[in-house]
């Protein structure tokens, strides 16, 4: 039984959270209800057995708890009556519900945490903290900051929903595309965090992979935008290798060593069909252009295929208007691929030494591979082993360590 309500915590908490949310309309009241519905499942469900729908009995039961909390901390008196009454039955939350144009509560509370009122920089990190659950280290690796600077962002967020009072609703129809940069930011930050895991002992969380992309379908739905297609493409075509990104024993693979059998054609199918459909240009925005450059290698049928010259292409145009060390590290791969490592290792070197990607072990990876293809084994060597000191995913561990000892002629662990 424990082990089944480990997973439903996994599938079902966020959504329970993000529901807990909406009716409590306090992060730290619903959070405390969340632990609570929890706890009461591991003491009855052993027994009673498992409910018919999980959620409802969670949602219900941390509703409960919270009155409970309220009323014995408010002593009874008129103000806990009050926020009683905000406590929407759950008859009362279906029919509002139904009313909303939102109808998922997971997205709701993302376009809540991204309020205008709050600081931009906080606004991604609440939610995927509060709403998506990741740790503050899983959020400080997606945005190459401080763990403690994601922390303070938090709290401050925190602060100004209770300061200013922001209502936990869904905006007007006429507000939603002012704030869909920002809601798309944190769906993909979100997908990101799922198709390659700042930690653990897996290369891909696919439940937060499919999270994204469901919620990325609901945002489709209401805004017909060509970034959100564009998004959704690009988390298509990323997610349908997830199958043969590790091998069986769950070391990482990479992509010109995958096995494309194993590749999810219907995701592939459905990503180009919006590719092709946005045309991407020189006025395209960034998913679009990314989903483009991730249709180039599902296009192919071999690796060697690739062109690489489009690709390198398309990053030039995301680099014009979306100026980022990330992307430009990328186009270093991809002009590797075209020119040779040589022109790769000095786009690779110009970043690293300016500051940026200092500490990103994917950077200092990618510096290796050149200097690895260059025969400068010593140079390669130590650069893969500062990879390593900053990366903290199991799998990519064994796989530097793998590249260390090749380098040494050995077989790796």
């Amino acid at each position: 039984m424990e082990k089944v309500i480990e997973e439903i915590y996994r599938a079902q908490s966020r959504k329970v959270l993000a529901t807990l949310i909406r009716l409590l309309g306090d992060f730290d009241r619903a959070e405390e209800a969340l632990h609570d519905a929890f706890a009461a499942a591991a003491r009855a469900w052993p027994d009673a057995g498992v409910p018919d729908n999980p959620f409802a009995w969670l949602v219900s039961a941390g509703r409960f708890r919270a009155i409970d909390q309220i009323r014995r901390r408010a002593r009874f008196d008129a103000g806990a009556d009050e926020i009683q009454r905000t406590l929407y039955p759950e008859a009362e939350m279906l029919e509002l519900s139904a009313m909303e144009p939102i109808e998922d509560n997971m997205l709701r509370l993302i376009f809540t945490c991204c309020h205008p009122a709050l600081p931009a920089d906080a606004q991604a990190a609440l939610a995927l903290r509060e709403v998506c659950g990741l740790t503050t280290e899983e959020i400080a690796h997606a945005f190459l900051v401080p763990a403690p600077t994601v922390a303070q962002r938090i709290v401050r967020a925190k602060n100004r929903i209770k300061a200013l009072k922001l209502p936990y609703e869904v905006p007007e129809p006429a507000e939603l595309p002012h704030r869909l940069e920002r809601v798309l930011t944190v769906v993909y930050l979100v997908f990101n965090e799922g198709y390659s895991a700042s930690r653990g002992d897996a290369v891909v969380r696919s439940d937060l992979a499919g999270e994204a992309i469901r919620l990325c379908r609901l945002l489709a739905g209401l805004l017909p935008d060509g970034e959100v297609k564009g998004l959704l493409a690009l988390m298509l075509l990323q997610h349908s290798r997830r199958n043969a990104r590790s091998d069986p024993s769950g070391e990482l693979v990479l992509l010109p060593d995958q096995n494309r059998s194993l590749w999810d054609r219907a995701m592939i199918a459905e990503g180009l069909a919006l590719v092709d459909a946005e045309k991407p240009g020189s006025s395209a925005g960034v998913y679009v252009l990314q989903a483009a450059i991730a249709a180039e290698h599902a296009r192919v049928e071999t690796a060697p295929e690739t062109n690489w010259r489009r690709v390198a292409g398309l990053y030039e145009l995301l680099l014009a208007d979306h100026p980022s060390p990330v992307i430009e590290l990328n186009r270093a791969v991809a002009i590797s691929m075209c020119d040779g490592p040589a022109s790769g290792l000095k786009i690779a070197d110009a970043i690293i030494e300016r500051g940026d990607l200092a500490e990103y072990h994917l950077a200092h990876a990618a510096r290796a591979d050149f200097l690895r293809q260059l025969g400068r084994t010593e140079e390669a060597r130590r650069a893969y082993e500062k990879a390593l000191t900053h990366c903290r995913q199991a799998p990519e561990q064994t796989f530097l360590r793998r590249r260390i000892a090749e380098l040494d002629g050995g077989d790796g662990p």
